[in-house]
């Protein structure tokens, strides 16, 4: 049997309040789960760490590990990582997954490895030594029906994640490509939080095209808390 994608889990571990000049933006913080026909766990992302879940105008609701024991998980059943970007609040728990590879684009570990500022505070976290990396380059068909899509911009070399379901059809995972569903344009404006606005802009539009061309069937933003509270999250699944 050739593996290929069954269920998709949204698990949303927590919120946070982003001050705003017209008042307060609120963000979710989560990750994502991808369960295969032939029985593999594909982990997207780890949220943030245990130090960092409880600064003000965060609330830790949960943590991966909790959301996996949830479904019935431990950390040594997740064979895959997928991680989209090397930011603190997708990284945070990825040294309980050491056992396995951590799947980031070359772009993104050679940035953060070669002194890039943007990842200089947390390398404590993402340079762990016993994290084993296996590094991409480009849009990867990972399985039939899992596709890495190089989306630079957020960070320089940010990947966001399409699957295809056997009933839902395909889902883009974003990630931080594009954080809220009101940026999804193709004149949006730059968001602070982005390393380049140019390749920002220019990722937009690629997805925009590829939501187009694959006549995909859901889009989701890694941080819109409006978004979320219309979406199923685990231990509810699409499949």
């Amino acid at each position: 049997m050739i593996s290929a994608p069954s269920r998709l889990y949204l698990l949303q571990l927590g919120t946070a309040q982003i001050p705003l000049p017209n008042g307060t933006l609120d963000m979710v913080l989560g990750c994502y789960l991808v369960q295969t026909d032939d029985g593999q766990n594909i982990l997207i992302d780890s949220g943030l760490p245990a130090d960092h879940a409880d600064q003000p105008g965060t609330t830790g609701e949960t943590n991966v590990i909790d959301q996996l024991q949830q479904l019935g998980l431990s950390p040594a059943d997740i064979d895959i990582v997928i991680c989209t970007h090397l930011d603190i609040d997708h990284i945070g728990h990825h040294a309980a997954f050491a056992h396995t590879e951590l799947i980031v684009q070359r772009e993104e570990y050679e940035a953060a490895f070669s002194g890039h500022s943007r990842f200089a505070a947390t390398r404590a976290v993402w340079d762990h030594p016993a994290l084993h990396y296996r590094l991409v380059d480009g849009d990867t068909e990972l399985l039939p029906g899992l596709t890495l899509i190089k989306t630079s911009g957020h960070t320089p070399g940010h990947q966001s994640i399409l699957v295809r379901l056997p009933h839902t059809g395909s889902v883009l995972l974003a990630s931080d490509a594009v954080m809220f569903q009101r940026l999804f344009t193709p004149d949006a404006p730059a968001w602070p939080m982005h390393d380049n606005a140019e390749q920002t802009r220019a990722s937009t539009h690629k997805l925009l095209a590829l939501v187009e061309r694959e006549h995909i069937a859901l889009a989701i933003f890694s941080h819109d808390g409006q978004q979320w509270q219309t979406l199923k999250k685990a231990p509810a699944y699409y499949d």
